[in-house]
């Protein structure tokens, strides 16, 4: 078992080489599921970062574009009236981060440019200031949305990427905020049910997906959502496997109006929200699932007792959420806490942790999203594999989204099976099995169950900050 900080300076130097040796090569695809090594998935979800923002200058993935050493690409800032380049922004809490709706997705991408970040930013701190979440809020001055970190800022997710698999290609699964990809991430789909307890009346929100903002909240801005389409639980259900969603208590990340700014809402297990979405689907109130929903100190307690369930989803509170204004210091800490949890307890030897940022939190990214079909894909967001079988100083260039998760968890535990209206069960009325999308790839390419088990790499939460 490896306890450490950072790496030793002729380590990091052999990891650069290894990772850009791997950026040149492409794996071959996986034959099989790892026969029975891989007994618990885990995924980590942060909030609200793009992959430029935190792994821009990663050696060797597709980061932000440079030219001798500096950022060739550039966003137009209607404020100062120049094009703003991405810059190192060494500050440990940004205020805002940029829009992150639907709406605002469209500005940033301009038609593949790539280029609307600014604008979209500048368009709503001009007006949206005004919440009490962020007491000190003022309209920024400062680009903040074109910043990036490096392993200056948050050297433990550097050290996991260096070590295990960076995904340069991981998108949001659907082209909107929050709620929507949080939905994709347990059902593969974002709809609309206009009469509550019927699937056949549900269909995709489409251009209406910013109903949810409203069916999200309680009376009287709105009715209790009620998502009576199929999510992953009600397979996992049927066949027996085990399942745990962890929720941190403390306040909600994000806001359910879509804004920038908001008063804080209390989170916990018991407070069903947009962060939460489970106890408003009908299957796991019918399947008696509901106690599977958990603080998530029960999933550290449940990872050392080496107790955990099958499949673990892990949702932060705003306070460790790496959602602006959150200290991402105090975010990375979180994280490196639940993995050395699971690094320490008896379990490690048979997890695949994938930890990833549910959307791209307005901040710059240069990647255009692929055309998928009617929901998406969203901009792209940082992912990381981290597990004893994980490929070791790989970068996986495979275009992917959240349903690459849900396909892994059918194909380790539910023998391929999909969430399927056709073959599971619950016929509704989604367009397509998204787990199914010929441009998807898949997961098993980012392990190697022929190598020898990875030891633990034990991090300290609150590593000393380094130089730039």
């Amino acid at each position: 078992m490896r306890a450490r900080g950072l790496p030793r300076q002729s380590a990091a130097v052999a990891g650069l080489i290894s990772l850009l040796a791997a950026a040149c090569s492409s794996a071959p695809a996986a034959s099989q599921t790892g026969s029975g090594k891989i007994q618990h998935v885990i995924v980590i979800m942060q909030e609200n970062r793009s992959f430029d923002n935190y792994f821009g200058t990663f050696p060797g993935a597709d980061g932000i574009p440079m030219q001798n050493g500096q950022p060739s690409v550039c966003a137009p800032d209607p404020l100062s009236g120049t094009c703003a380049k991405p810059y190192h922004d060494t500050r440990d809490v940004t205020l805002y981060g940029g829009p992150h709706t639907a709406q605002y997705a469209a500005v940033d991408i301009n038609g593949g440019k790539m280029d609307g970040f600014l604008k979209a930013f500048r368009a709503t701190t001009a007006t949206t200031c005004k919440g009490t979440q962020n007491p000190n809020c003022v309209q920024s001055v400062d680009p903040e949305v074109m910043g990036y970190h490096t392993a200056a800022e948050i050297p433990n997710y550097w050290t996991y990427a260096s070590d295990f698999v960076l995904q340069d290609h991981m998108f949001e699964p659907t082209l909107s905020w929050s709620l929507p990809a949080h939905l994709f991430m347990v059902s593969e789909w974002a709809a609309l049910c206009s009469v509550p307890g019927k699937v056949s009346t549900c269909t995709s929100a489409g251009d209406n997906v910013q109903c949810l903002l409203f069916c999200a909240e309680s009376p009287p801005k709105g009715p209790t959502p009620d998502y009576a389409w199929t999510d992953l639980t009600y397979l996992l259900y049927k066949s027996h496997v085990s399942w745990g969603y962890y929720v941190a208590e403390g306040s909600q990340p994000d806001c359910a109006d879509g804004d920038v700014s908001c008063p804080a809402k209390p989170q916990s297990a018991q407070t069903p929200e947009i962060w939460n979405p489970l106890p408003w689907f009908d299957t796991v109130k019918q399947d008696g699932q509901l106690s599977n929903i958990r603080p998530v100190t029960d999933f550290t307690t449940e990872a050392l007792n080496g107790t955990l369930p099958s499949v673990s989803w892990v949702i932060p509170s705003q306070e460790v959420s790496d959602h602006p204004p959150a200290s991402i210091r105090s975010g990375q800490a979180y994280v490196t806490g639940l993995i050395n949890a699971v690094m320490r307890g008896p379990d490690w030897n048979s997890t695949a942790i994938f930890l990833s940022w549910d959307d791209w939190g307005g901040f710059y990214d240069h990647a255009a999203p692929p055309s998928v079909d009617s929901a998406g894909y969203g901009l792209r967001v940082p992912g990381l594999v981290i597990s004893p079988y994980a490929k070791q100083r790989y970068i996986d260039h495979q275009t992917l989204s959240f349903d690459a998760y849900d396909k892994f968890i059918e194909d380790v535990f539910l023998g391929g099976a999909r969430i399927n209206p056709a073959t599971d069960g619950r016929p509704d009325l989604r367009p397509d099995v998204r787990e199914s999308q010929p441009i998807l790839g898949d997961l098993m390419r980012d392990f190697d169950f022929s190598q020898q088990p990875a030891l633990p790499v034990l991090l300290r939460p609150k590593p000393t900050p380094v130089s730039p």
